[in-house]
């Protein structure tokens, strides 16, 4: 009869307290969106990351509808090459994701990535609101002081819509293995890694 009363009282209780000071809980999925020169390479080492349920290849930043890959590289529609990538929040938080990007490009070529050359394949962190922009700037400025050379230039840009890329190019490392990993050797894109970040 006791414990009964007192799992009365607790629920009267729970019912007083504000739904703003009640625990939310964790979304079952987030995305972040990044960009960082070749969007297979991209595309490629954040599937590693523990945690990232899908990444996917495609294009954003620019002012064209529906771009294709010849009117992203012709370097007209303003986009960049990006990924899409969709993590689960309980195991892997947005701080932590970008602490990976980092290491995943050379943050101070403003010109694009290793040997792909031209706006398309510049680095860029984009962002779906204050928070992801507050957790991305933070994250920026801590990546900005690990630097081996050069400066942190790489923008922090608000997130518009994402066309995912031609089905040739998703997963391409992993449908084409020889050849991508020739054009990443070929590219210089991990000594390059090495020598702005250190080993």
């Amino acid at each position: 009869m006791l414990r009964r009363l007192m799992m009365a009282a607790l629920a009267g209780l729970a019912l007083l307290v504000p739904a703003s000071v009640m625990a939310k809980p964790l979304p079952k999925t987030a995305v972040a969106v990044f960009a960082g020169g070749c969007f297979w390479c991209m595309e490629n080492d954040m599937r590693g990351i523990p945690g990232v349920i899908k990444v996917e290849s495609g294009y954003t930043g620019g002012h064209v509808k529906n771009p294709t890959y010849r009117d992203v590289t012709g370097e007209k529609s303003g986009h960049y090459e990006a990924v899409r990538v969709t993590y689960d929040p309980a195991r892997l938080q947005y701080d932590y994701l970008l602490y990976r990007y980092w290491r995943l490009v050379d943050p101070t070529d403003t010109d694009g990535q290793f040997c792909d050359r031209g706006p398309s394949y510049r680095p860029a962190v984009f962002v779906a609101g204050a928070e992801q922009r507050k957790i991305a700037e933070a994250s920026r400025a801590a990546a900005g002081k690990r630097l081996k050379r050069g400066k942190m230039a790489t923008p922090i840009l608000d997130l518009g819509p994402f066309w995912p890329a031609e089905a040739y190019h998703r997963d391409y490392a992993k449908r084409n293995a020889a050849d991508y990993h020739a054009y990443r050797a070929a590219c210089g894109r991990d000594a390059k890694l090495r020598a702005v970040w250190g080993n």
